[in-house]
C-alpha cells in the first residue's frame, strides 16, 4: 500500500507572494510535520503485516499528480477520502471526485463516513433495463467487483435495481406507455434482474427492485439497510451523453458510506 497526501495551504502559498524564501521554510515545515503524522499512521498498518510506504506533495491542483502517480504505481485500486461540497460550489466547478470517476482508469474507492472498519453489508446496484444498449457487460463486471470485496470482508452482498419509470418514459418518446406497458416493462425487467441475481447466486432475501429516482432510491436503500459499501459502474449505457450516468455522481454527492466505483472498460478487477 502507497499512501500519498498532497498538500496546498493558501496562506502559505499567499506568503510567498512577499517572501519565497520564508514560503520554502515554511512549506518544508509543514510537508515534514505531515510526513511524520503520516508515518505514524503507516506504522499502524504495517503491525497488522500490510507493507506501506508514505509521501507527502505539495501541488495546487492534485488531479494531474494524482493520475501521475496512477500511470507510474500502477496499482489495482485508488482509495480516497470524499469531499462534500455546496450544491452552488458542484454548479461552478467540478469536484476532484468527480474528476476522478470520469478520468481513473482503475476501481476508485471513495470513502466517507465508516461505521465499521471491517464492511459487512456490500450492495451491488445494477441495471437490466435494455441490456443492448449497455456498455458490454457492465452489471456483470458490478457483481462480481461486488462479490470479490464481500467475499474478502466476508460481508454480506446485497442486489439492487432502482426501476426508473421516468428514465424508461422518457425512452419511450413520441409512443408514450400504457399501465399495460408499463407493467409488461416491469415485469421483464424484473424477470432479467431475477436472471442476473440467479447466475450468481445472490438469495431472495439479498435481492431488491425498487421503483423510482435511482439516486434517491440508492441512498434511501443504504441508510434503511445500513449499507458500508455501494458498488457502480461509472457508466452504462454505450453512449455518450450517459457517459458516468448521473446517478453515480448523485451518489457520491452525497454518500454517507463508500462508494466503489468500477469501470467496465477494464479488462479485469
Amino acid at each position: 500500500m502507497h499512501i500519498v497526501a498532497f498538500d496546498y495551504v493558501e496562506g502559505l502559498a499567499a506568503a510567498g507572494l512577499l517572501n519565497e524564501r520564508a514560503l520554502n521554510e515554511m512549506r518544508e515545515g509543514y510537508l515534514a510535520s505531515h510526513q511524520q503524522w503520516l508515518e505514524q499512521q503507516a506504522q499502524l498498518i504495517r503491525q497488522s503485516g500490510v507493507e506501506v510506504t508514505t509521501e507527502v506533495v505539495w501541488v495546487m491542483r492534485p488531479l494531474d499528480e494524482i493520475m501521475a502517480h496512477e500511470h507510474e504505481i500502477k496499482p489495482s485500486m485508488v482509495i480516497k477520502d470524499i469531499g462534500h461540497e455546496s450544491w452552488m460550489t458542484r454548479a461552478m466547478f467540478t469536484s476532484l471526485d468527480i474528476r476522478l470517476l470520469h478520468d481513473c482508469p482503475v476501481p476508485l474507492h471513495l470513502v466517507a463516513n465508516v461505521d465499521h472498519a471491517l464492511p459487512r453489508k456490500i450492495l451491488a446496484a445494477v441495471d437490466p433495463y435494455r441490456i443492448e444498449e449497455q456498455f458490454g457487460n457492465v452489471n456483470e463486471v458490478i457483481i462480481k467487483g461486488a462479490e470479490k470485496l464481500a467475499a474478502q470482508c466476508n460481508a454480506q452482498l446485497h442486489l439492487l435495481y432502482a426501476h426508473d419509470m421516468a428514465y424508461i418514459f422518457a425512452s419511450a418518446g413520441d409512443l408514450g406507455l400504457s399501465t399495460s406497458l408499463e407493467h409488461t416493462l416491469y415485469e421483464t425487467d424484473q424477470e432479467a434482474f431475477d436472471q442476473l441475481a440467479d447466475r450468481f447466486g445472490v438469495p431472495d432475501e439479498c435481492r431488491h427492485v425498487v421503483t423510482g429516482s435511482p439516486a434517491k432510491v440508492i441512498k434511501a436503500f443504504v441508510l434503511d439497510e445500513g449499507i458500508d459499501v455501494i458498488v457502480m459502474g461509472t457508466l452504462h449505457r454505450n453512449r455518450v451523453d450517459t457517459l458516468l450516468g448521473s446517478t453515480t455522481e448523485q451518489v457520491a454527492h452525497h454518500l454517507s458510506g463508500s462508494l466503489l466505483a468500477l469501470n467496465p472498460r477494464l479488462s479485469a478487477l
